[in-house]
């Protein structure tokens, strides 16, 4: 990893448009010196050259054939899917290392590295690994709670295949989580089982029967934390689009069995496409 100072740049403000990232921003994200801030400088990041630097910092060969086949075929893909590619030919690289000791150091310095990027790229080989629902979440804690916003998001995704084939099981899998004590465990539990989500494919089974995922909702509908609260609105206003009956029903017994200013405050959100199409008034 290269050597400079760049503490001054760790309190900046996001640049509001990718043009308007100053060089040294650019130059130190894509030397993984610094984290992104914002999801113009995430956008804005050379994989070609972030990607060779992280390899070597957790102790892989730059130069690999893998990486520089997924690199040079990266315009091919919309922005997320990019980042697969680099994931997967990393995990590929690190499979070819003779022992566990080995290959287990080398996931620990990218799960750790200063990038929140390459932090973002370990998450998702939980995804490639295979492991069981269990074993996954267990896995993917750590990505769950990390400080850094983009890298919470790559947690769930990670996971989303595996909720997509078995959304009964995962509920069930997830209702410990939705009781953490960590807001972010919590929030993860919620946003990774969204009908429709962001940056995702659906889950159809949430989606047409929401009703499935309903002993999680109820577990956070008065959550104390705006991050959990807002995911919570978010998840009934993706089922509204599907299922507005149950979920205005949902809304009204929270609003009548609960008085705390959460549920009023997801409430309120969670209707706001149905009240939207309503009209002024309603």
């Amino acid at each position: 990893m290269a050597s400079r100072a760049v503490e001054h740049l760790l309190a900046r403000k996001g640049a509001f448009r990718i043009a308007l990232i100053p060089a040294e921003v650019l130059d130190a994200l894509n030397d993984g010196l610094i984290e992104t801030v914002n999801l113009n400088e995430f956008l804005a990041i050379d994989l070609s050259r972030l990607a060779p630097g992280v390899a070597r910092d957790v102790g892989l060969d730059p130069s690999d054939e893998r990486l520089g086949d997924a690199l040079a075929m990266l315009d091919a893909f919309k922005p997320m899917q990019r980042h697969g590619h680099v994931a997967r030919a990393l995990y590929e690289m690190v499979r070819t290392q003779a022992d566990a000791a080995s290959r287990d150091a080398i996931a620990h310095r990218l799960a750790t590295h200063r990038s929140d990027v390459a932090r973002a790229w370990a998450t998702q080989w939980i995804a490639f690994s295979g492991l069981l629902l269990a074993a996954r979440l267990s896995a993917v804690r750590r990505f769950a709670a990390d400080p850094h916003f983009g890298v919470r998001e790559f947690a769930w995704m990670a996971l989303r295949d595996a909720v997509i084939a078995a959304p009964d099981a995962a509920i069930d899998a997830l209702l410990p989580l939705a009781c953490d004590g960590d807001p972010n465990i919590r929030r993860f539990a919620c946003e990774l089982t969204r009908p429709r989500g962001v940056w995702c494919a659906p889950i159809a089974d949430f989606r047409n029967e929401p009703w499935r995922a309903q002993d999680l909702l109820e577990l956070l509908r008065s959550d104390p934390s705006r991050y959990v609260q807002d995911s919570v609105a978010n998840w009934l206003n993706d089922a509204s689009k599907s299922q507005a009956a149950w979920v205005v029903q949902l809304c009204e017994r929270w609003g009548i069995e609960s008085a705390s200013p959460a549920t009023a405050y997801i409430v309120r959100r969670a209707m706001r496409t149905l009240n939207k199409s309503a009209g002024p008034g309603v």
